[in-house]
């Protein structure tokens, strides 16, 4: 079943869109409707839905900084403004919608939906290897929950991650926020070339790195740039810091 975001900081436009979506299109699951930019990229990360209804101008973040920010999802805009048409098909926006949207465009724009389909494992594959990428493309923000709210934190802040009985910390060097995804599935999304596993509970930022230090007993020990955390490296990560 084909699904959807619907997201504009004016929630009756979301109801009446949501509304006319389920009229013309049955099998379209509309799976949330965020009010505000960080909310909405946070549920697109947690939801992945095939399609992403977006306003441009949305408080925290607007719709096309969400665009370029959220992976594997296909993003029509619905403004009021259409002077950001040019800029939101260089997001690879499929279509572009003035409000108030009429029933006829809003036909035309399922229909282009549905030619094109969802996007697929295998196509965003494709066009990744296509680029000469890894599989996936490394993330750059941590989406935290706050309370009520939802905290963007750039993965440049993060000194290292490290596993707990059943979240993962994100470490800055002001704060500890928890995240919900494990560590062994964070790994293969971050990028290599400036994170590195040195425990099975402790992933480590290089530029976070200080110096490493042999204790009494032969263990190495990893000290941070202005933070006072010890990280421990096991023995099967060693050989990353063997000396040249």
């Amino acid at each position: 079943m084909p699904s959807a975001l619907i997201a504009d900081d004016e929630p009756n436009l979301s109801a009446e869109l949501a509304s006319r979506l389920m009229r013309f299109w049955p099998e379209l699951e509309i799976v949330g409707m965020p009010r505000d930019g960080v909310d909405a990229l946070a549920q697109l990360n947690e939801k992945r839905p095939d399609f992403a209804f977006l306003d441009i101008r949305m408080p925290g973040i607007d719709g096309l900084k969400v665009a370029q920010l959220a992976n594997d999802v296909r993003v029509v805009f619905v403004t009021a403004y259409d002077a950001h048409a040019v800029e939101a098909f260089e997001t690879s926006a499929v279509d572009y919608l003035l409000k108030p949207v009429t029933d006829e465009r809003l036909l035309r724009c399922i229909a282009r939906l549905q030619r094109q389909g969802a996007p697929t494992a295998d196509a965003a594959t494709a066009a990744v290897t296509a680029c000469g990428l890894s599989d996936a493309m490394p993330i750059r923000w941590l989406t935290i929950g706050v309370k009520d709210a939802t905290k963007l934190v750039s993965i440049d802040d993060v000194l290292f991650f490290q596993a707990t009985d059943k979240y993962t910390e994100a470490v800055t060097s002001e704060q500890r926020h928890l995240i919900r995804t494990p560590l062994k599935e964070l790994l293969p999304r971050l990028d290599g070339d400036r994170f590195a596993q040195v425990h099975r509970g402790v992933i480590v930022a290089y530029k976070a790195i200080d110096r490493i230090e042999r204790d009494l007993l032969g263990r190495l020990r990893i000290h941070l740039i202005g933070h006072d955390a010890v990280l421990p490296v096991s023995r099967a990560y060693a050989a990353l810091f063997k000396q040249m």
